[in-house]
């Protein structure tokens, strides 16, 4: 959520960030929240000054019981002020409903990197590895997936639906590998601490990541609960400390889970639906860190590079795309995308995001801390990347290391956690 007086006292430079966007209802959006925020603050003043009055008028009852005079004027007057009082808290009460309502639809401010532009624009910054040429042979990861035994799309769709993949044998197996080398690599090298979260989160965790309300529709939702499965496990490691006022030593935490992850994609009918391209419920391994704001920047950089190590270790080549503003995601001040080469169906593959939200998310949970015993309280600021998401990942591997009699050879990294060096029939 925006800082509604950051909003106030600096409407152009909010105006002229939210631009890069490219979505010209936010202007709009923008007055009408300045609009609530006068009116509130109009209320408000109101009120202080009718219970200014309250007060006075109080004193002054108690000054005529005192003398004995008549103080029937007044009492109709403190009750003229009351119900004054009454009508102008509930009237307060809805401007502040309304403003902060409307607040949560104004998506964050783009970062002063963040470029003009829509999707597929981005600024590729980084390359690893040299992408290969489709070969002849090579199958695509559905057809060796299934020839291998690894993957079965049918029986999946049977038991759920489209988009419910289920892995067999030596493709469960590698899920499991992947996961593993990933928790082991962030736990023991990069030095974050490993969280098992609940898969089920409550309205105001999904509210405080930015997921409420804008992306309701794209969520699983249990009933009578109203809990929902976790779309990422952003949401549950963000919403550890929701509320909470941290010492600033403590400063920056890190936190890496593995979940499954849910998502409707009730927006992306019809896309890249081959497969496990585009599936509603995938594993990944999640990257959170809160820091400080000066640190932020740095610490995008310090979690964009623990993603990157995977992609390393697996010997897959990737390239890191920083995302124009039309491609940003709503509650994302600045995100790196790292596609994956999957030669098979000759595409990058977006295997994670990075992001940094700045206070953005902070504001929306409560998430504080003290620069120094006593000193003034400031938001933190929350970053999260995928390190690494799964289903994708395995089309990139199946695809990239599969040779021509069929088989799939596995990384050195991999190999350990697989028992064996690649997957054959």
């Amino acid at each position: 959520m925006l800082d509604i007086r950051y909003l106030r006292e600096h409407r152009e430079d909010c105006l002229d960030r939210l631009s890069v966007r490219g979505d010209p209802e936010l202007p709009h959006l923008v007055d009408r929240a300045l609009e609530l925020d006068r009116r509130r603050r109009d209320l408000i003043a109101d009120v202080e000054a009718l219970k200014a009055e309250r007060n006075r008028r109080s004193r002054e009852i108690g000054e005529r019981k005192r003398t004995g005079e008549d103080a029937g004027d007044v009492l109709a007057r403190m009750q003229e002020v009351a119900a004054q009082i009454r009508t102008l808290d509930a009237e307060l009460s809805e401007a502040e409903a309304a403003l902060e309502s409307l607040l949560l639809t104004i998506p964050n401010l783009p970062g002063p990197r963040v470029p003009p532009g829509g999707e597929g624009e981005g600024e590729v910054v980084r390359t690893w590895g040299e992408p290969s040429a489709r070969a002849a042979w090579l199958a695509p990861h559905w057809e060796v997936g299934e020839r291998l035994g690894l993957l079965d799309l049918g029986r999946g769709a049977k038991v759920t639906g489209s988009g419910f993949p289920v892995l067999m044998g030596l493709g469960a197996r590698l899920q499991r590998a992947l996961i593993q080398l990933m928790l082991d690599l962030h736990v023991g090298d990069h030095g974050y601490t490993e969280v098992a979260p609940p898969y089920l989160v409550n309205r105001d965790s999904m509210r405080a990541t930015g997921h409420l309300p804008k992306f309701e529709a794209d969520a699983y939702r249990t009933d009578p609960d109203d809990l929902f499965l976790v779309p990422t496990a952003e949401v549950p490691l963000t919403n550890l400390h929701r509320g909470e006022m941290l010492p600033g030593e403590a400063l920056p935490l890190s936190y890496v889970a593995y979940t499954p992850c849910f998502r409707r994609e009730a927006g992306a009918a019809g896309k890249d639906t081959r497969g496990l391209l585009r599936v509603h419920q995938f594993d990944k391994v999640e990257l959170v860190r809160l820091a400080a704001p000066a640190e932020s920047d740095a610490e995008l950089e310090t979690l964009t590079s623990h993603a990157e190590r995977v992609l390393e270790l697996l010997e897959l080549p990737y390239r890191r795309i920083l995302l124009p503003g039309g491609d940003l995601g709503f509650a994302n001040a600045m995100t790196y995308d790292l596609e994956a080469w999957a030669p098979g169906v000759e595409a990058w593959l977006e295997v994670s995001s990075c992001s940094n939200y700045g206070d953005y998310q902070a504001r929306r949970a409560g998430i504080r801390f003290r620069p120094e015993p006593g000193g003034k309280p400031l938001f933190v600021h929350t970053l999260n990347g995928s390190g690494l998401a799964l289903a994708r990942i395995i089309v990139a591997l199946l695809e990239t290391h599969q040779r021509p009699d069929g088989a799939v050879d596995l990384p050195a990294a991999l190999r350990p956690y697989m028992g064996v060096d690649r997957l054959e029939s």
